[in-house]
């Protein structure tokens, strides 16, 4: 029977057995439940007593696990919500969580401790962002064990979060894209190629395309539900011929179940590699793959596609997201700032009957497919 004498969760508790004279407490140390006799029935006495086990307990960092036995926890709590970002996690925690952090006490983790991370990881020249996505696995870490029964933990620290400066700057022009296709070696790759470019699809939700997605009859590519960042199903029908017969030799003799794009028989994991060659040989070693996304972003726009449209085929959920892409660059500018001296010399004179309600054109043309 619970005695009176309420704790609030992390304090431990005061209760009565039965048959017993006195009052028993019990508190956790190392996660572990620990039922001890007060050898005494006043209330206040015994509420000493838990008090002193308690910072017995917290000030011995011997008892505490480890934060890397802390790992495990998290990878399983990322691998039954299936979530998608759990080999980056992991990648995380192998090349620079654990070989700071992860052999001390995880109650000695503290904001200082968490501060020098911080100064340590800038001085390797990581970014804020990376940075914050690093912190952000650990304190996931740190408060599945704090709510785990019994807690693993007494406490969660206060995480710092870093100024991230996430604007996107690269796209690819109409000439550079040619250059690209020109200098593709491989079937895969220019598929690859041509999709990014056309739909802005994430590398991750190309490479997990299968057959059975593509219905060439239709012209239709479909993502399933769960497959994408957002979790959400998406849709495009392919209105390029270029595509559509590089597609077609894409999953001409698989299964529905097999990957769409393959190097012989093995479906194409990691292309980092083949990318960083094709854009050197092209003349632009620095363009990303992630590029494509904001580069068919800017040439649906180009095209007169409402941002509504746009981000239902790209996947942004959100305006303030699809706008850190700033898919504007100068020659739309220039184009614009022209077009408006024009509409405003046609307006200064009264006899050109054409600038009255005249209306902008797009600002560019929109790509022309290579093939």
């Amino acid at each position: 029977m619970e005695h009176p004498y309420h704790h609030r969760r992390g304090e431990g508790s005061i209760y009565s057995k039965p048959r017993s004279p006195f009052l028993w407490i019990k508190y956790y140390r190392a996660g572990k439940p620990i039922r001890e006799s007060t050898r005494t029935a006043d209330p206040r006495k015994a509420a000493c007593f838990l008090r002193q086990r308690l910072a017995e307990a917290e000030s011995n960092p011997a008892d505490s696990p480890r934060i890397e036995q802390l790992a495990d926890d998290l990878f399983r709590n990322y691998q039954i919500n299936e979530l998608r970002s759990l080999d980056d996690v992991k990648a995380r925690w192998r090349l620079h969580l654990k070989p700071f952090l992860g052999s001390l006490p995880a109650t000695e983790l503290d904001s200082r401790l968490l501060e020098r991370y911080v100064d340590r990881r800038h001085e390797e020249h990581a970014s804020n962002a990376t940075i914050n996505r690093e912190l952000a696995c650990m304190k996931r870490m740190l408060r599945l064990a704090y709510q785990a029964s019994p807690p693993r933990v007494p406490s969660v620290p206060h995480f710092p979060h870093l100024k991230e400066n996430n604007v996107r700057q690269g796209f690819v022009t109409p000439e550079q894209f040619a250059r690209l296709v020109a200098h593709c070696p491989d079937l895969w790759l220019r598929a690859l190629l041509e999709t990014g470019y056309n739909f802005g699809w994430r590398a991750s939700e190309l490479l997990n395309l299968r057959v059975g997605q593509v219905d060439l009859v239709a012209r239709t590519i479909r993502l399933d539900p769960g497959t994408t960042k957002n979790r959400e199903g998406r849709e495009v029908t392919i209105e390029s011929g270029t595509l559509l017969q590089l597609l077609r030799h894409c999953v001409e003799g698989k299964r529905p179940e097999d990957y769409v794009f393959t190097r012989g028989a093995k479906p194409i994991r990691d292309f980092r590699k083949s990318w960083e060659n094709l854009c050197t040989a092209a003349g632009v070693p620095d363009l990303l793959f992630h590029d494509l996304r904001r580069s068919a972003a800017r040439n649906l726009r180009a095209a007169g596609v409402p941002e509504e449209i746009i981000m239902r085929i790209a996947g942004w959920q959100t305006s303030n997201v699809f706008k850190r892409y700033a898919i504007v660059d100068r020659a739309d500018i220039r184009a614009a700032l022209q077009q408006l001296e024009r509409a405003r010399q046609k307006q200064s004179d009264p006899t050109d009957e054409r600038s009255l309600g005249h209306e902008f054109a797009p600002l560019s043309q929109p790509p022309i497919a290579v093939c």
